[in-house]
């Protein structure tokens, strides 16, 4: 513990500091104690001024011991085996890290100040023992799930660690093969997998750290940690996944692709593997790429009202460009697949460029970027307009080529869908005047431009409903303006209280809170008095205000919008939204 942390002489003292209770309070508090002989404690549980978490963290800075928290932290396998179960569920407490190099275990106690269990641990595992103090039903839940249902990982860990076969990979690539190969290595890997599929995962970072192995998974756009495994296995682990991807083991230098496909429960996922060297070894990230997912609807995406219209509208037209804005991950190419869905028929040729192919559409001619080959969006899109085709879909627009490209076709008569690193709608128009498309050309084939974020939904197991805070009340009044009055009134017409979701957390969520995700838009049709300002070259805010005063919701609105139908949180639309 930091030496310099501030001394409290009460824990109410810790809650008054924070802000979470003014002086009223902790006087009543102190008053109460005086007369009633209750401890501090329990008052404080039984005015529920803080929430569980919470209550532990504060309690902890006013003992001035660490805190850990336990549902956002991964878990050690190699520690967890050093500590039957028997004797983590009789003391109450889990070994979640260890440090081989210190010869230490790091071990999570609802009372770390049991000194007598401290002794013992150290005595039955004869390393160092470091506490930390959790929140008691964190703990019952991390031995529920580590010690029973992930005994497999921590078994084959420890087996390869046993084996002792490990060191021997550092000599010959052809060792390093064999080890790899190895039943508990194979496992490992297996493993990784087979949670990352079971979990919803889009993406498996694999990391070396100074001291161990970082296992973290992309789960609705959000990184978790779930593994931290010792470093011994560490190149066995990177060795077998590049076998899978017919990748190089003996190449550590230079950063490699490749892919491979597994098949889980009977569902296909292809896995697009990328290792880079980092400062301790070599990081692989893995994506998984579901085949059999099915392309979602544009409502399903969160598509709804004015701008659903607005977006059917520009695609039922002939020709023209229609474009999908926002960073990397916002969920464009979704979109995209969603609105080919919906226009690829028997009656039209659909031809695509994409980097890469993330579904498999029937129906379609699907094209994946080969650089090396010199197969690249614009010289793709040269090859389409000599494929007799009616619409064609570039995976993202990157240079003045490909721009100038994509706007000759869609005056030629082609509908062209693509999309655009921008953060609105408004600042699609000024992004391709800077690549050199030239104003009254943009206009004549600039139809629609659609901007996105994707945020977490609520999960539906276990979310609960709670009254809007008065200081976001207020910020969502200030946003949505009129809108707001509209759906309080429709909540009122029900006999309703008008509410927000809170965010609780359960084993099939977990315990984030959250479930799947959802998008939140802006449809910006590109009107006569639009198609004005982008030929008079006006800024971005300038577009942006004639959209919103024609009816078009910014993507803050849409979201704030979702949280008062229950389907998100305002941390996340402020998250995703806030800029």
């Amino acid at each position: 513990m930091n030496g310099d942390a501030k001394i409290y002489k009460t824990f109410s003292a810790v809650l008054l500091d924070k802000g979470l209770i003014d002086k009223a309070k902790a006087e009543e508090i102190n008053l109460r104690q005086v007369k009633t002989g209750e401890s501090e404690e329990d008052i404080i549980r039984s005015l529920r001024i803080v929430n569980d978490v919470d209550f532990v963290k504060y309690k902890a800075e006013f003992l001035r011991i660490p805190f850990v928290d336990l549902e956002s932290i991964g878990f050690s396998p190699e520690a967890l085996a050093l500590v039957p179960q028997s004797v983590a569920e009789k003391y109450h407490l889990v070994p979640y890290r260890m440090d081989a190099k210190e010869k230490t275990i790091y071990v999570a106690m609802a009372n770390p100040l049991d000194i007598e269990t401290v002794e013992f641990l150290e005595k039955k595992t004869n390393l160092k023992i470091e506490t930390a103090m959790a929140v008691e039903k964190q703990i019952d839940a991390f031995i529920r799930e580590k010690y029973e249902r992930e005994k497999g990982i921590t078994t084959e860990v420890t087996r390869a660690l046993d084996e002792q076969k490990v060191e021997e990979m550092k000599t010959e690539s052809e060792n390093l093969k064999a080890v790899s190969a190895e039943a508990p290595i194979a496992k490992i890997v297996n493993t990784i997998l087979d949670y990352a599929v079971r979990s919803r995962a889009s993406d498996v970072h694999i990391e070396p750290m100074e001291e161990n192995v970082r296992v973290r998974y992309r789960i609705d756009g959000i990184l978790q940690e779930k593994y931290i495994l010792p470093r011994n296995v560490l190149e066995a682990v990177i060795s077998r996944i590049k076998i899978l991807a017919n990748l190089k083991i003996d190449e550590k230098r230079i950063p490699q692709d490749g892919r491979f496909n597994i098949n889980v429960e009977g569902s296909e996922v292809d896995l697009r593997i990328s290792t880079l060297p980092v400062s301790y070894g070599e990081k692989v990230v893995m994506r998984l790429l579901r085949k059999a997912s099915k392309v979602p609807s544009l409502p399903d995406l969160g598509l709804r009202g004015l701008a659903l219209k607005n977006l059917i509208e520009a695609i039922e037209r002939p020709h023209g460009i229609i474009l999908v804005v926002g960073p990397t991950g916002s969920g464009k190419t979704t979109t995209l697949y969603s609105v080919l869905d919906k226009v690829a028929t028997s009656r039209v040729n659909v031809v695509t460029i994409e980097d890469p192919v993330e579904y498999q559409m029937k129906g379609v001619n699907q094209v994946q970027v080969n650089v090396q080959a010199g197969l690249t969006f614009a010289s793709a899109l040269r090859s389409f307009l000599r494929q007799d085709p009616n619409i064609m879909m570039v995976g993202e627009i990157r240079d003045t080529e490909t721009a100038e490209l994509a706007v000759n076709a869609a005056l030629t008569g082609h509908l062209v869908f693509s999309t655009l690193h921008t953060n609105d709608a408004s600042g699609a128009a000024p992004r391709m005047m800077d690549m050199g498309v030239e104003p009254f050309l943009l206009t004549s084939a600039l139809t629609c431009v659609v901007a996105q974020r994707v945020l977490r939904k609520i999960c539906p197991h276990c979310h609960q409903d709670m009254e809007i805070p008065l200081d976001k009340e207020a910020e969502m009044k200030m946003t949505l303006g009129p809108i707001y009055e509209m759906i309080e009134d429709r909540w009122k017409k029900e006999g309703k209280k008008m509410t927000i979701p809170k965010i609780v957390g359960c084993d099939k969520c977990n315990n984030t809170g959250y479930f799947g995700r959802i998008a939140i838009y802006e449809v910006m049709p590109i009107t006569e008095k639009i198609s004005k300002l982008i030929v008079e070259k006006a800024s971005a805010s300038d577009i942006q205000k004639q959209a919103i005063s024609e009816g078009m919701l910014t993507m803050k609105q849409d979201g704030y919008v979702k949280v008062l139908e229950g389907v998100t949180s305002i941390d996340e639309v402020l998250r995703v939204a806030q800029y």
